[in-house]
């Protein structure tokens, strides 16, 4: 895309106009400011940092304290591209770059980095504060409809203002730093993919991911609300296991979820999309294999009295809302006498127990996914300054690239990474 600029009102001149105030977009405004630019941050919502307020669930699971050979484990596309980024500004430096605008920070398990207060809006508010110490200029209900370039150069951006009117402004460098499509009422609606798409870069198919999965299982809405907890959790496609997970299950309205599963999602999400058998396997009891909790079981049914019922047993395995569903899975009375139930039914309940299976037809939506999966292709940017190879003076930081990672604080240090290495700029 070219335009020339004809009769552009006069406007306050900037050395970068950062589009999108998330974690990756504030970062990159206040680092580029604290270096001497002079900044203009546009953001279309009423206020910064909608995403970074809620996520978490409002607690805000910033970084996590591992190693590094953890994120190249769990950041689970391009981490050969984002490498760079993560060296110049990694978990360390995060950690202090928030304690030093007095943010104070706990660590909790999985070494998930918190604020101690358990407040996301302590995050959000101490990004703002960062931009506004350097001054950037923040401006809020501001929609950009499109980036300026002169031939293979940014020249600055169009704006719609709060009142409505599209406006132009001059800057010789443009920050995208728009987020994905998930959560779209915080303002991630995909604009940065236009806007990329329009100058000529490539865009690798988005979707969903860490999103919770949705199930034709029949007991699925009998045990809504319920959450289960050390749990392992398989993920089957076209009868072959292709991942497996420990940690936190849950069923709500919108699926299976928890950790766990949400660590699985994406690999479903592109299974059901290549229209593939999808099913999540269940262990609830995975300290055990079958031999030992076949001697578990009959130890407690050698303790119960014969004219207890088959539900008993399985309370005595399994926390209390899953007992009728296991029963209705397996078509045993839940009031049926310990002493009438069969060897088989015994096998069938240990066979549940390790393996209860449950058919994934769908996924839940963009309304619901923590992260974007796709989005700009990497190998068209310089890892090494973010900027566009094809476009001088762009640059991308955050979701908006196609970089994504699991759950437990690593794709908010992607944010954070690659936004305060778009924000040094190009020397």
């Amino acid at each position: 895309m070219e335009e020339i600029f004809d009769n552009i009102p006069e406007q306050p001149s900037y050395d970068v106009i950062v589009i999108g105030a998330g974690a990756a977009g504030m970062m990159a405004a206040g680092t580029a400011a604290r270096n001497g630019a002079k900044v203009l941050l546009l953001e279309k919502m009423e206020k910064p940092a909608r995403k970074v307020r809620i996520t978490g669930k409002g607690r805000c699971n910033l970084t996590n304290e591992r190693g590094e050979e953890y994120y190249e484990q769990n950041i689970r596309t391009n981490y050969d591209f984002v490498r760079v980024a993560y060296s110049e500004f990694n978990n360390r430096a995060t950690m202090r770059f928030f304690e030093r605008m007095g943010v104070k920070l706990k660590t909790e398990r999985g070494d998930r980095v918190f604020p101690e207060s358990g407040k996301a809006a302590d995050i959000a508010n101490a990004l703002e504060f960062y931009c506004r110490d350097y001054d950037v200029d923040i401006r809020c209900h501001t929609r950009v409809s499109g980036i300026l370039t002169l031939g293979n150069k940014v020249m600055g951006v169009k704006y719609f203002n709060k009142r409505g009117f599209e406006r132009r402004i001059e800057a010789p460098n443009v920050i995208i730093a728009t987020g994905g499509i998930s959560y779209p009422r915080t303002g991630s609606t995909g604009d940065g993919y236009l806007f990329a798409d329009a100058l000529g870069h490539s865009i690798e198919d988005v979707r969903p991911s860490l999103t919770a999965l949705v199930t034709s299982h029949s007991q699925a809405q009998y045990i809504q609300n319920v959450l289960l907890r050390n749990t392992t959790v398989r993920l089957v496609v076209d009868g072959t296991v292709v991942g497996e997970e420990f940690g936190e299950v849950s069923f709500s309205d919108r699926g299976i979820e928890g950790a766990a599963t949400l660590r699985l999602s994406r690999d479903a999400v592109d299974a059901l999309t290549e229209e593939k058998s999808v099913k999540l396997e269940l262990d609830l009891k995975p300290a055990l294999d079958e031999e030992i909790l076949r001697a578990r079981i009959q130890r407690e049914v050698a303790e119960m009295g014969p004219e207890e019922f088959f539900a008993e047993l399985v309370r005595r395995l399994v926390p209390k809302p899953l007992v009728v569903p296991i029963c209705k899975e397996l078509d045993v009375h839940s009031r049926l006498y310990i002493s009438k139930v069969s060897d088989k039914e015994f096998e069938r309940l240990i066979k549940v127990l390790k393996s209860w299976s449950f058919p994934i037809s769908d996924y839940a939506s963009f309304d619901y996914a923590i992260v974007t999966a796709g989005g700009v292709k990497c190998d068209e940017v310089n890892e090494y300054t973010m900027e566009s190879k094809l476009i001088k003076g762009l640059y991308f930081a955050g979701e908006v690239l196609d970089i994504d990672a699991n759950t437990g604080g690593y794709n908010l240090q992607i944010a954070f990474s690659t936004g305060h290495l778009a924000g040094l700029l190009k020397k």
